[in-house]
């Protein structure tokens, strides 16, 4: 196992073998997936070793408690581990708990009353603002029929100028675009209203759709339509972005989200405050706008120090 240290007794190491290769050969986990919850499982036991004077039994293990989790759990804190590897610690060590569980070896019960660590939210990565510039031009649009690539160019021109979510954006309507509207009235999660931008350009892209679009957009109903003159679903512009991933040479991360993201990211380099990038997004607090943003504290500091009249 690549360890000196005798950290289980030979039938607790036998039915932990037994359980690699079960996870390996009959649920054909990943190679690497399989490496980790070896290694998850051997440092559990180690711990398990040096706090109980000796190797680790099955005995041991059908009197677990979700303490000694706990304190193993607490052990790897210590050592800086993160919130991520402990997650999948826990995962390989109830995995092997069950198994045993499954052999009427043990009581997996302790385990799963553990809470798994709360996970750090992922950050959406923005597009630079040329790549954002490209994918909102109607000239890098590849549907074929005119109308169509105006209404994705349109589509996407506003998520990126008003920084709209695509369910939000494929629910506006005719009537909330007049001759003189300059921010749009939005209702986002959980029901609650904000206002934001509608640039000249995302405007501009509206207008060309709605003129070439063959279908009557009556006032009140969906001004995003399919193929087939019904609501345009969120699964057609996916797909056009990944087409134009491919065409215009983008990572992976290029998605409808990331322009919501590169909007709020780009108006954050160019000085915007983070509350007022906070109303703009309709988030309800504004350590979700930080994250959201991927603000550095030193940023936020910053900004604090100079906006802040008690600061």
């Amino acid at each position: 196992m690549g360890d000196i240290l005798i950290f289980a007794d030979d039938r607790l190491m036998a039915l932990r073998q037994d359980w690699l290769k079960a996870i390996a050969e009959e649920r054909r986990l990943a190679e690497k997936t399989v490496e980790a919850y070896e290694r998850d499982t051997r440092q559990f036991l180690q711990f398990f070793a040096k706090h109980g004077g000796g190797p680790a039994s099955l005995r041991d293990i059908r009197e677990l408690r979700p303490a000694d989790l706990r304190a193993y759990l607490a052990s790897r804190r210590k050592d800086g581990i993160g919130a991520r590897t402990l997650g999948r610690d826990l995962a390989g060590i109830r995995s092997f708990l069950r198994y045993l569980e499954r052999k009427g070896l043990a009581n997996a019960a302790g385990a799963g009353a553990i809470r798994s660590p709360k996970q750090p939210k992922s950050l959406p990565k923005p597009l630079s603002a040329s790549q954002a510039l490209r994918v909102v031009s109607s000239d890098d649009q590849l549907a074929e029929e005119p109308w169509i690539a105006a209404r994705n160019a349109a589509v996407l021109a506003l998520l990126y100028g008003s920084g709209l979510r695509i369910s939000e954006a494929l629910g506006l309507t005719p009537a909330q675009f007049s001759a003189s509207t300059t921010a749009l009235r939005i209702t986002g999660k959980g029901n609650k209203t904000r206002l934001t931008p509608l640039i000249p350009a995302a405007r501009e892209a509206v207008e060309a759709y709605q003129k070439l679009c063959p279908y009557h957009l009556s006032e009140d109903e969906p001004l995003f339509r399919g193929a087939r003159g019904g609501p345009l679903q969120a699964a057609i512009i996916q797909r056009e972005m990944q087409k134009l991933r491919s065409a215009l040479n983008l990572p992976e991360t290029a998605t409808p989200h990331a322009l919501r993201h590169s909007f709020a990211t780009h108006l954050l380099a160019g000085g915007g405050d983070l509350r007022t990038i906070q109303e703009l997004l309709g988030h309800a607090s504004l350590s979700t706008t930080q994250i959201y943003t991927g603000v550095d504290s030193t940023r936020l500091l910053d900004i604090y120090d100079r906006a802040h009249p008690r600061a």
